[in-house]
């Protein structure tokens, strides 16, 4: 086996685990490579049915593309869709593209607090609906006791001191102090009643394995990631007024793996395009002890 295979094994044998040990579970999508690729290697784990519920946090400031995408393909792929927003904020206009808060608070009310209530269905959740082609009110008020996310260790500082079955209290607070050790991939899976997990199946993946593995599998992402002839892409997904694509004329993924590996990108922070990491050296730590992915 080589590298990636390896990579691929241990998610599979990840997502399988979790899917056995923890009831109610969900997978966050994002739209972004890596939660795609997780979505992928979901497929394979259970012979190209997704027995879990895919929850995307539906900011309303996303680029368009990324919804016409998830629906595209939660459509071909026969996927359980949700997704969760933080309506009372939207229409108050709590956000900070509306200039009425810093783009911290904006983070917390679109991204934690609606992940935290769309999880727990104290806000309304959305279902696809596959014979209306069309999203109705989730009548599962059931709360989802886990949620599997597709974040790497290499990707922000904070994220590197996470495990792969990482506990949170009832709240969804990490307590980063507090997580068990993970030795020779022996991992912990006995946890006390109430306590809400996240499972990181490619924690050891790096951005240059998702891309390479992207290449190997063919697998369909967002155009988003590939130069349109204006010799820009994005590098990193999320809001548009807070992410700025980045100077490239990569159009395919064999091309992105070239900068990656020794051309322009090769020693450049993968989000130093997200703006709020620019505003807040320490804004992702804040907001995942709050419960954000």
């Amino acid at each position: 086996m080589d590298h990636l295979q390896k990579l691929e094994a241990q998610s599979v044998y990840i997502l399988r685990e979790a899917y056995r040990e923890f009831k109610n579970l969900a997978m966050l999508w994002s739209i972004g490579k890596d939660s795609t690729v997780l979505l992928w290697l979901a497929r394979k784990a259970f012979f190209g049915h997704v027995p879990i519920p895919l929850v995307h946090i539906d900011t309303s400031f996303k680029v368009p593309e990324m919804i016409t995408y998830r629906d595209k393909f939660a459509k071909e792929w026969g996927l359980n869709m949700v997704y969760g927003q933080n309506l009372k904020a939207i229409k108050e206009k709590f956000t900070f593209p509306d200039n009425n808060t810093t783009r911290l608070k904006c983070c917390k009310a679109l991204k934690s607090d609606a992940l935290k209530h769309t999880l727990s269905w104290e806000w309304t959740r959305y279902r696809l609906d596959h014979e209306q082609w069309r999203y109705v009110v989730d009548t599962n008020t059931e709360p989802y006791n886990g949620v599997i996310v597709g974040v790497r260790s290499d990707e922000e500082w904070s994220r590197s001191k996470e495990r792969y079955f990482s506990p949170r209290d009832k709240q969804n607070d990490w307590g980063v102090d507090n997580q068990p050790p993970e030795l020779w991939n022996q991992f912990k899976t006995d946890f006390p009643d109430g306590t809400h997990i996240r499972v990181h199946p490619l924690l050891d993946w790096t951005e240059l394995n998702i891309w390479e593995y992207i290449e190997r599998e063919n697998i369909p992402i967002t155009d988003l990631y590939f130069d349109q002839g204006k010799g820009t892409r994005y590098r990193s997904l999320g809001c548009m007024p807070c992410t700025n694509p980045v100077e490239s004329t990569a159009k395919t993924p064999s091309e992105i793996i070239e900068e990656l590996r020794g051309g322009k990108f090769a020693n450049i922070a993968e989000r130093s395009g997200r703006a709020q990491d620019s505003e807040d050296g320490g804004w992702l730590e804040t907001l995942r002890r709050d419960g954000y992915m």
